[in-house]
């Protein structure tokens, strides 16, 4: 992070998201001046979580204002971007509230306490709609939360919604679900990648602060590079694949889409205190992985 935050900005843009090309066009793009700041968060200083994190147990802020902030971005930009398939408002509001309760209380709900997240549509989630982006699983409520959704919820992370992707996560645009377009933000007539490209384009359009996506053979790094954010791959077996809705099922790995390179290792951090279930090979990563 220091390296790049070393980089000035302005050259960050033009290098990064070509920000010279962003001038005198339609707009459905950003100003070139939103780019800067867009690049600027996520190369330099501290990760949105870390950040959001010390304001929330320094009492600036509480889990439902940060939560509310993140649910007007959604009801003002997602039927334009269509980065989200489905929403959970009213269970999000209450974990919200529970957790401003803990603190309130002098107790910590977890590394992850208030930080919105979107889950993307092939990962299980209990009792919320897993379509994987097909008609044929429209009814489908699975009655059990993958493994890193579980983790998630004991790190005290809020869950928004389920985020797009291509129909069992077969594309790289996400134009093939059964549901929905999913544009980029910085250029609606432009593809966000796929087929995570809902969790990235979440996390572009700063909708949640982090977005859990799968990757297969590239369905997390294409878009999070399309979106301008960060996305992770982690080892195949360092995450538990419990939960997951196959697509080749010795490839694919679940892994974060984030604002900051700092953030993917909180996120790894607080699942690696979980044990792994079976249907995957386990190795527990250090705690001390984002020191």
């Amino acid at each position: 992070m220091s390296s790049a935050a070393a980089v000035l900005p302005c050259q960050l843009s033009a290098q990064v998201l070509g920000r010279d090309r962003l001038r005198g066009v339609a707009k459905n793009r950003l100003k070139p001046r939103q780019v800067q700041r867009h690049v600027f968060r996520c190369f330099g200083g501290l990760s949105v979580i870390r950040k959001v994190g010390d304001r929330l147990r320094q009492g600036d802020t509480t889990a439902q204002e940060i939560l509310s902030m993140h649910l007007d971005k959604i009801l003002v930009t997602d039927q334009a971007i269509g980065s989200f398939v489905s929403h959970q408002i009213d269970a999000a509001l209450l974990e919200a509230k529970q957790i401003d309760e803990q603190l309130s209380a002098g107790l910590d709900p977890g590394p992850l306490a208030g930080i919105p997240f979107g889950i993307k549509d092939n990962i299980c989630v209990s009792n919320v709609p897993s379509t994987a982006g097909s008609r044929i699983l429209e009814t489908h409520y699975p009655p059990f939360d993958s493994h890193v959704v579980s983790a998630l919820k004991a790190s005290g992370a809020i869950i928004l919604g389920k985020t797009n992707l291509d129909e069992f996560g077969m594309g790289s645009t996400t134009e093939n679900s059964a549901f929905r377009v999913t544009r980029n933000p910085w250029d609606r007539r432009r593809v966000p990648g796929g087929s995570s490209g809902g969790s990235a384009a979440a996390v572009a359009q700063h909708q949640c602060i982090v977005a859990l996506g799968s990757d297969t053979g590239g369905s997390i790094r294409q878009p999070a590079s399309f979106c301008g954010v960060v996305g992770l791959k982690p080892t195949f077996g360092l995450l538990s694949r419990h939960g997951l809705m196959s697509y080749a099922s010795s490839f694919d790995c679940i892994g974060p889409v984030t604002s900051s390179v700092e953030v993917p290792f909180f996120s790894l951090t607080s699942f690696s205190h979980f044990k792994f279930r079976i249907a995957n090979l386990g190795c527990r990563m250090p705690p001390s992985c984002c020191r």
